[in-house]
C-alpha cells in the first residue's frame, strides 16, 4: 500500500490511496477540493487519469474537500462514498444509479483490495468523517479536519503504520492574526481544526514503534510554518523535524509507501 497528496490546504485536499494485490490495483481518492481540470492536472503529476481512481470518498461538505467530487463521477463513472449528512449538506446531489454510496461511523467499506473504516471527528460540519485505511497488511490514518481529541478518535488511529495529521495552526500565530475574532474563535474552537500542539498529543495517544512514515497536514498558509509543524510533531515521533513530511498546498507530497 501506498499513499500521496495532490494538495492540502484552504485551497484544496485530496489524498490518494492505492494498494496492489497480484494483478489488481485499487486507488481511492479521500476528498478531491479542486476544479475537474485541476484535480487532473495533479493526478497527471503522478502519473495518472481521472480514469484510473477507482472511488472517491468525501469526508465532509466544506469545498476544500468535496471540490469536483460529484463533477467526476458523472464524468468518469466513478463511485462516491460520503456519509447522508455531508450529501445533504451539499444539496443532496443526483448521481446515475451505483454510482452513491453512503458511509457510517466503524462500517467498512471493502474497496478491491482497500477496506475504509470510516470513523466521527469533531469538526463544524454535517456528519464529517475522516479514515482508516488497510490493504490486511498495513494501515493509514488519515485526520484532516478535526478541533479536538477524541477517545473515539485515537482508538481509530491506534497500530497504524502511517498517519496524515492535521497541523492547522500555531496558537500564537492564530492569535495574532488579522483574522476577526469570530473566525480566530471557529478555527481553534472544539469544532474547529487543529492546533500544533493538539495534533502532537493526538500523536502522543498513538504512538507505537512500527508508525513508520508521519505527514503533517493542512497547514493554514497565514497560521502556521512547516518548521512549527515539524518540531511538534518530531517532540513526539523522534528524529530530526526534517523527517516530518509537510503537505504542500499547491504539491501535495510525492508517494510513501508503507
Amino acid at each position: 500500500m501506498r499513499f500521496c497528496s495532490l494538495g492540502s490546504g484552504s485551497s484544496g485536499n485530496a489524498t490518494l490511496i492505492e494498494a496492489s494485490a497480484g494483478i489488481t490495483t485499487t486507488r481511492v481518492l479521500v476528498d478531491c477540493g479542486f476544479s475537474l481540470r485541476e484535480l487532473e492536472r495533479r493526478l497527471t503529476v503522478r502519473g495518472l487519469t481521472a480514469g484510473d481512481i477507482d472511488a472517491v470518498f468525501v469526508t465532509h461538505e466544506h469545498g476544500d474537500h468535496v471540490g469536483c467530487a460529484f463533477h467526476l463521477a458523472r464524468k468518469h463513472q466513478v463511485p462516491v462514498w460520503t456519509s447522508r449528512g455531508t450529501w445533504r449538506a451539499i444539496g443532496q446531489p443526483e448521481l446515475p444509479d451505483g454510482l452513491l454510496h453512503f458511509a457510517r461511523d466503524l462500517s467498512p467499506i471493502r474497496l478491491g483490495d482497500l477496506e475504509l473504516t470510516p470513523y466521527t471527528v469533531p469538526h463544524d460540519a454535517h456528519e464529517p468523517l475522516q479514515l482508516r485505511a488497510s490493504d490486511g497488511a498495513v494501515c493509514l490514518g488519515v485526520l484532516t479536519d478535526a478541533g479536538c481529541a477524541t477517545p473515539h478518535l485515537l482508538a481509530q488511529l491506534q497500530r497504524c503504520e502511517a498517519l496524515l495529521l492535521e497541523c492547522n495552526h500555531d496558537r500564537t500565530l492564530l492569535a495574532n492574526s488579522a483574522y476577526p475574532a469570530s473566525l480566530k474563535a471557529r478555527i481553534g474552537g472544539r469544532l474547529g481544526h487543529l492546533a500544533n500542539d493538539t495534533s502532537a498529543e493526538i500523536l502522543a495517544g498513538c504512538m507505537h514503534a512500527g508508525l513508520k512514515h508521519l505527514v503533517a497536514a493542512h497547514l493554514s498558509e497565514r497560521n502556521n510554518r512547516p518548521d512549527l509543524a515539524q518540531a511538534a510533531l518530531a517532540a513526539v515521533f523522534g528524529g530530526t523535524p526534517a523527517e516530518i513530511v509537510v503537505a504542500d498546498p499547491a504539491l501535495g507530497f510525492d508517494w510513501l509507501a508503507l
